[in-house]
Order: structure tokens, then sequence, then C-alpha cells
């Protein structure tokens, strides 16, 4: 199995984006000789990508993988813009989804998909929250229907709002990584 770990807070220290993409990558790795590609988007910029010659590094990086872990700190409601950058790097006509007479059919299916999404207040619904839906909207747009999203809000109110916040996160990874080792384990034995 290959792991792509995408990091895209720009915060080195005390991210938990950051921290809870390290936790999952650990976890769903175990020890085991699982392939891990780590991509931290803040040292590393995607390269400009023309999408009509199809080439795209992080896209064949993309499609090697078989789980791809995304840290996604909530900015001004959105995403982090390198990690918009990097998105649009993957998405190439042709390559990771099509367009066809009924809408764009996504190419990039049997995959996972999970993503750290940390943010400092509370965010719920579409006037407030971008984060959550695009992602899982971009990712449908591939293909890709296996999408989990963890949560951690409301990190910068206290210091006791953050420990619960990383505590229900940490809670909520161990159920994801336990249904990706079942599943692991029912194709290994298939």
């Amino acid at each position: 199995m290959t792991i792509l770990h995408i990091d895209s807070s720009i915060q080195a220290e005390g991210s938990i984006s950051r921290a809870l993409t390290a936790t999952l990558v650990a976890a769903i790795a175990d020890g085991s000789d699982e392939h891990v590609i780590h991509r931290d988007l803040t040292s590393e910029a995607p390269a400009s990508v023309n999408p009509r010659a199809g080439d795209s590094a992080a896209a064949d990086e993309f499609l090697a993988a078989d789980v791809i872990v995304i840290g996604a700190p909530m900015y001004n409601l959105s995403v982090p813009s390198r990690l918009k950058a990097w998105l649009d790097s993957i998405a190439i006509p042709r390559k990771t989804f099509r367009y066809t007479d009924k809408g764009p059919e996504g190419l990039s299916g049997g995959r996972k998909v999970v993503v750290a999404y940390a943010s400092g207040g509370f965010h719920h619904g579409p006037e407030e929250d971008f984060v959550d839906p695009y992602l899982r909207s971009f990712f449908r747009l591939l293909g890709i229907k296996d999408i989990d999203v963890v949560r951690a809000e409301g990190v910068n109110i206290s210091g006791e709002h953050r420990a619960r916040a990383i505590e229900a996160a940490n809670v909520e990874i161990a159920g994801i990584v336990a249904r990706i080792r079942e599943e692991r384990r029912q194709t290994v034995d298939a």
C-alpha cells in the first residue's frame, strides 16, 4: 500500500492538522513496510501545471497512492493557497477525470482520502464551512467516494477546547484506521 501524506499548514510547531496527519499516517502504516510519500506544501510548492499537456508529477504521485492523507487547516474560511495549488495540479482532464456529455467523470476511484481539518473556531453550514464540502466535492470530481474528514474545531478558543478537540479527533482517527485495517485484511485474505 502507498500512502500519500500531504501537509499544508504554515505552522511547523503546534499545528493541529500536522499532528493529526502524522497520527493518521503512523497508525495506517502501523510499523509495516507501507510506502509513505510525504509532501510538505509549505516547503515544496506544487509545480505549475499545463492541464492540456496532461503532465503532472503531483498527479502521477496521487494516482500511485492507495490512501491520501491531507492536513487541511482552515485559513480565512478556506484551504491554504498551496493546498489549492496542489489540488489544481492533480485535477488533470483525461488523466484524473474526464468530461462527458453527462458531466465530469472521475478516473481516480478506488482510493481513500482522509482529511485532517483543523480550525480555530467553530464553522458549520454552507455559509461558514467551505473546507469540508469543497474537498469532498473536489475528490468526488476525481471519482473518489471513500472520503473521511476528521475535524478538530475551536482549537484557538482555549486550551481546554484545544485538548477536547484533539482528543475527539484522535477517537475518530482510531475508528477510521480500524476500518482501513479491516479493508486491508479483507483484501489480503481474498
